[in-house]
């Protein structure tokens, strides 16, 4: 593998993990704080903000998200887009279902899984 591919499929790879961080944490987030239509009828709109807002696991997540826009940048400065844009989506949708399996015990149909195998086979192909 030559430098360049390295640096790209690196790139990519930190796309993917800080997206795939930053959904399950945001999601893990939110569900600990419950429903914010509750929240809202109890505490108001600010009230609401200000649960989401001192959650410490939604920080983290938008804090995965924001590396993961940088990370796309730097990804997007060394390779081309024809490659990346599809690579990142379907690499994250990939890991995000494995991880809301595992990280948030979410039930991930066999449907999915398919779908999943068919995205790798895609993004092998971009790959040749």
């Amino acid at each position: 593998m030559n430098h360049t591919s390295l640096h790209t499929w690196a790139t990519i790879a930190a796309v993917v993990i800080t997206a795939t961080a930053g959904d399950i944490l945001i999601a893990g987030g939110m569900r600990k704080l419950g429903d914010l239509d509750d929240i809202r009828a109890k505490s108001g709109l600010l009230g609401a903000i200000k649960a989401v807002l001192s959650s410490g696991m939604f920080l983290a997540g938008i804090t995965c998200m924001a590396l993961s826009f940088f990370s796309l940048l730097f990804a997007l400065s060394g390779a081309d887009l024809s490659l990346i844009a599809p690579a990142t989506a379907s690499l994250t949708f990939i890991t995000t279902a494995a991880a809301a399996k595992f990280f948030l015990k979410e039930n991930v149909d066999s449907r999915r899984w398919i779908a999943a195998l068919f995205v790798c086979a895609g993004v092998a192909l971009l790959a040749k």
